[in-house]
């Protein structure tokens, strides 16, 4: 079924209000970005802006500009959230490659084996890293484990399996080397 935007007119007629709106109202819309952003993430979020307004130029209101004001501050948000994501997520890599323990296993199957485990424990939620790190890494039986993570012995057990499935699943496809890894730390911890 076809609407007016398909027609010929149409099209034509939503790309020149999308260019007025953008002789309009552009250069107001950036310098609200750049004071709210850095200049790279303005130009970005400007064109993602622009693109909202395309998508639903049938709720475009008039006048345009303060609603292509509140896109681009939802866009600015959602950046500075991902950025802030990002942020936390690379302090977890770092803090999770500080603790890892070396093997003397070969360097580059070490390297890999390291990483694969590393990505795997920052994409488990919080609760479940704790308890992979509290028995694998920090050698605790899960009943001392469970006394430090503040729940029941049964309640550990639970987020423990659910972890270490999770683990192995998560590890960039290759759960066996995620499992052999948290094997090989665990072993590590209590043997030391």
């Amino acid at each position: 079924m076809s609407t007016p935007d398909d027609a010929p007119d149409g099209a034509a007629a939503r790309r020149e209000r999308l260019s007025a709106l953008w002789g309009a109202h552009a250069v107001r819309v950036q310098a609200y970005l750049w004071r709210h952003t850095d200049p790279d993430t303005a130009q970005d979020v400007l064109s993602e802006t622009f693109l909202v307004a395309w998508r639903r130029l049938d709720d475009v209101p008039d006048p345009a500009l303060p609603w292509l004001l509140v896109v681009a501050r939802n866009l600015v948000r959602n950046a500075h959230r991902a950025a802030r994501r990002r942020r936390t997520l690379d302090d977890e890599l770092a803090g999770l490659a500080a603790s890892a323990p070396l093997s003397e296993a070969a360097p580059e199957a070490l390297v890999v084996e390291r990483d694969t485990l590393l990505r795997g424990l920052a994409r488990l939620g919080e609760r479940e890293r704790e308890a992979i790190l509290l028995v694998a890494w920090d050698g605790l039986a899960p009943t001392d484990a469970a006394d430090v993570a503040g729940c029941s012995t049964a309640a550990f057990h639970v987020r423990l399996h659910r972890a270490r499935r999770r683990l192995a699943g998560s590890a960039d496809g290759t759960p066996a080397a995620a499992t052999t890894a948290l094997r090989s730390t665990a072993s590590t911890r209590r043997s030391a």
